[in-house]
C-alpha cells in the first residue's frame, strides 16, 4: 500500500540543534521537511481555513515555469475559485485526507492518492468534506497553447488504478506511473511518480531542458544535484533549474518515491 507524507508543520524545541540540510544554490534548492514550520505558510485569497507552503516560484535566473505548493485545508475549509488566473492549468496530488473536487460542475471525491488534471480556463472547487485536515500538492503551470492542437480535457484518477511503467532495461527496479500519455502533445507539462526499489539507480547524470519540481513522498535516497550528492528522505522538496545535472541512489531499507513535475512537448520560444 503506497504512503504519501504530509506535513504537520509546528515548531522544533528551543533544545534543538540549528544545523538542518536546506540549501539554495544556483542550479538547485532543497527545502526538507524540517523546515516547513507554522510561521512559513502562506494564505491566500478566497481560500477558508487553509494555509500553504511555497515550495517554487517562477525566479529570473533560475526555473520559470511553474510553481508548486503543500497546502494544508482544514474541515470545512478550501475555495470555490482557487485558480485566479484563466491561463492557468493545475494538478493537484492528495496525500492526506480527503477532498470534494468540482470541475465544471461535475462532483469528485478524491482520497489519499487522488490526482486531478485542471486544464486552464475550467471552472472548478475545492473542499474538505471530512473530519480530518487535507493535504495536497498543487502544481500550476501556464498553459501553452499550440495552432491545430486541442486544449487537454480535466481528469481525476486514483493512483492505485494506474500501472507504473517500469523504465527500459531496469526489471522494474525503476518505474514511473504516468497519468497522461507521453505521445499526447497537448499537455505541455507532466507530473509523474517516480518509485525506486532499494538499491535502484538513475544510472547516468540526467541533463536536460525540463525544469523540475520533486516532493518525496516516500523513503530516503541520495540524490545527485549538480555536483553534489544531498540525502533526501519524505517530505522534502527538490527545485532543479533546467540542465541541472541529477541522479540517484536509493539505499532502502523500503521503497523511494516522488512526485515529480517537468515542463515538455514545446517548441523552445526565441522571439
Amino acid at each position: 500500500m503506497p504512503s504519501y507524507y504530509a506535513p504537520t508543520g509546528g515548531l522544533p524545541p528551543q533544545t534543538d540543534l540549528l544545523t538542518d540540510r536546506a540549501i539554495v544554490t544556483e542550479a538547485y534548492t532543497v527545502i526538507p521537511r524540517g523546515v516547513l514550520r507554522d510561521i512559513v505558510t502562506s494564505t491566500f485569497p478566497g481560500w477558508q481555513h487553509t494555509r500553504a507552503w511555497v515550495l517554487a516560484k517562477p525566479i529570473a535566473g533560475f526555473a520559470t515555469t511553474f510553481a508548486q505548493y503543500l497546502v494544508d485545508v482544514a474541515p470545512g475549509g478550501g475555495s470555490t475559485r482557487p485558480e485566479p488566473e484563466a491561463g492557468v492549468q493545475s494538478v493537484v496530488f492528495l496525500q492526506a485526507g480527503e477532498l470534494r473536487l468540482t470541475i465544471d460542475g461535475a462532483e469528485h471525491h478524491l482520497t489519499p492518492g487522488g490526482y486531478a488534471y485542471l486544464p486552464a480556463g475550467a471552472t472548478w472547487s475545492l473542499t474538505n468534506p471530512g473530519t480530518e485536515p487535507a493535504s495536497f500538492s498543487w502544481i500550476r503551470k501556464p498553459y501553452e497553447p499550440v495552432e491545430g492542437l486541442a486544449a487537454p480535457k480535466p481528469f481525476t484518477v486514483q493512483e492505485q488504478h494506474v500501472e507504473p511503467t517500469p523504465m527500459p532495461d531496469t526489471d522494474g527496479a525503476w518505474a514511473t506511473t504516468r497519468f497522461v500519455d507521453p505521445d499526447d502533445l497537448a499537455h505541455d507539462m507532466h507530473v509523474n511518480i517516480v518509485t525506486f526499489e532499494p538499491g535502484a539507480v538513475i544510472p547516468f547524470a540526467e541533463t536536460h531542458v525540463m525544469e523540475h519540481g520533486l516532493y518525496v513522498l516516500e523513503g530516503k535516497a541520495v540524490y545527485r544535484l549538480n555536483g553534489d550528492w544531498v540525502e533526501v528522505q519524505e517530505g522534502d522538496f527538490m527545485w532543479l533549474r533546467a540542465f541541472c545535472p541529477q541522479a540517484c541512489y536509493a539505499g532502502g531499507p523500503g521503497k523511494f518515491r516522488y512526485l515529480l513535475y517537468k515542463d515538455v512537448n514545446r517548441q523552445i520560444t526565441l522571439t
